[in-house]
């Protein structure tokens, strides 16, 4: 059993060169040009925490935790490798669920052996500050690992993706955090089994009536919530473990995620605490544009060759990815497309919603996976002065981020959401597997009825495909 003593000066220095790389890692992930640097800081930074930790303390079990960490290596190493990057989202989710568990299992240990944790007083009980962090920790951490399961199974199609709203959630989830918070207080007089055990089961239970509520259009905010969780319940262990790399880890992850997920609510207009509440997209066609869905209404629908012709002969061509292109896993066939536009002389560009896909980054990732340059991704805030003077809009499995009832209907559930102006464009190709379905908010979109619009139903795949044939001839 490892026994914790006082941290030695270069151990503090080795942990503060990891913080350092890990912030490094950040910056380096915040752009797609420096990302394989800020994960080799990453790399390199955790392997100096993991090996400060076991070089300064008194550990029986070296050989035992030596197995573990090469068995956990080997297990995410083949899963990295085998992983499409589709599936990424999920992957993340499953990713933050076992941050989450991990917590839970270093603060039941501290408990159980709060000695080999040096956290006891002279009474042989648990110090008070050591019970909050603990209590803290093992809540934040149950929170974080039932709603990553939960996350999981609706990115991964297992679980439907719906919001499932429950009659008085609000009120059960209010009372389910105030009996938490209270009873981590009450933690601080009593370490009877008890209150740690109720705490863990209320934390797993409401990390469950977090995340059901929430629909996929929100999922990239919860996977980014999750992650600040995750960060948070590091940190709290970290004090517990007295471990400074944890607490600067779990600090930054914590944080990051958090700012993170504010701008992810400010994309979308949305309030942090409407998305925590959860119910968006609920009564899909209910009001405002949805109610449009219902009318019949003239449609033009175009072919492959009609948009191979009017895209090859165009000046500039700006391509918007959405989650359909994920789940077809067109973004290779798309990327050819664009070489082979780019080969005939059209400037070719490809816009990125801040929440488009189903997790933070997502159409950045797939596009990077394809080998679509840097240098052709945008941002919205820079390629939205650009569609008027665009000849084509190619629009590939997205619909709510280029809806313009976000500007003109009040009534709206995405009112006031940032869109692409892809009405601004001199032709819109819709790419959609059929006029029947709507986005996960659950309105009708006008650009399918537009004079300049061409919808063409089909797979995204399949048809990309057969715009890449068209341009060969």
């Amino acid at each position: 059993m490892e026994h914790v003593t006082a941290t030695p000066s270069w151990a503090m220095l080795a942990y503060l060169v990891s913080g350092v790389l890990f912030i490094l890692a950040l910056r380096g992930l915040s752009s797609p040009g420096t990302s394989r640097a800020g994960n080799r800081y990453g790399m390199i930074g955790m392997t100096i925490a993991v090996a400060t930790t076991l070089v300064t303390h008194s550990i029986a079990s070296l050989p035992e935790i030596i197995v573990a960490i090469a068995i956990g290596g080997a297990i995410g190493f083949v899963t990295a490798r085998k992983i499409a990057m589709t599936d990424m989202p999920q992957l993340v989710a499953a990713f933050h669920s076992l941050v989450g568990l991990a917590a839970v299992l270093v603060g039941l240990a501290a408990y159980l052996n709060p000695v080999a944790f040096g956290i006891t007083g002279p009474d042989g009980l648990i110090e008070p500050q050591s019970r909050v962090e603990m209590g803290l920790g093992i809540a934040i951490g149950a929170i974080t690992f039932s709603g990553s399961v939960i996350a999981f199974l609706k990115l991964a199609g297992k679980m439907s993706g719906s919001p499932i709203l429950l009659p008085g959630r609000h009120v059960l989830n209010l009372g389910t955090l105030v009996a938490i918070l209270g009873l981590v207080g009450y933690f601080t007089q009593d370490q009877a089994p008890w209150v740690i055990a109720t705490i863990t089961v209320l934390s797993f239970l409401i990390g469950f009536l977090l995340i059901i509520p929430i629909g996929g259009a929100d999922m990239p905010v919860v996977v980014s919530m999750l992650n600040s969780y995750s960060g948070w319940a590091a940190a709290a262990m970290g004090f517990t473990l007295h471990n400074t790399a944890m607490i600067i880890t779990g600090a930054l992850v914590g944080s990051s995620g958090a700012i993170l997920s504010y701008i992810m609510c400010k994309a979308m207009n949305r309030g942090f605490l409407s998305v925590i509440a959860g119910g968006f997209g609920a009564d899909a066609g209910a009001g405002g544009a949805g109610g449009a869905a219902k009318e019949q209404r003239p449609w033009k629908r175009g072919s492959a060759e009609d948009a191979a012709y009017i895209m090859k002969e165009a000046e500039s061509v700006i391509i918007i990815p959405g989650y359909g292109m994920a789940v077809a896993q067109a973004q290779h066939v798309l990327r050819e497309m664009g070489d082979q536009l780019k080969a005939a002389g059209v400037n070719v560009k490809y816009a990125i919603h801040p929440v488009a896909g189903r997790m933070p980054g997502h159409m950045n990732v797939l596009l990077a996976e394809a080998n679509v340059p840097y240098d052709e991704v945008f941002e919205l805030e820079d390629i939205q002065g650009e569609f008027a003077q665009a000849d084509v809009a190619f629009i590939i499995g997205a619909n709510d981020v280029v809806n313009p009832a976000a500007k003109t209907d009040k009534s709206s559930p995405i009112y006031g959401m940032p869109v692409f102006d892809v009405e601004k464009a001199k032709t819109i190709f819709f790419i959609k597997r059929s006029m029947g379905g709507v986005g996960y908010a659950g309105v009708d979109n006008d650009v399918f009825y537009m004079d300049q619009t061409m919808m063409l139903l089909a797979d995204a795949k399949k048809m990309v495909e057969d715009i890449v044939k068209a341009l060969a001839h």
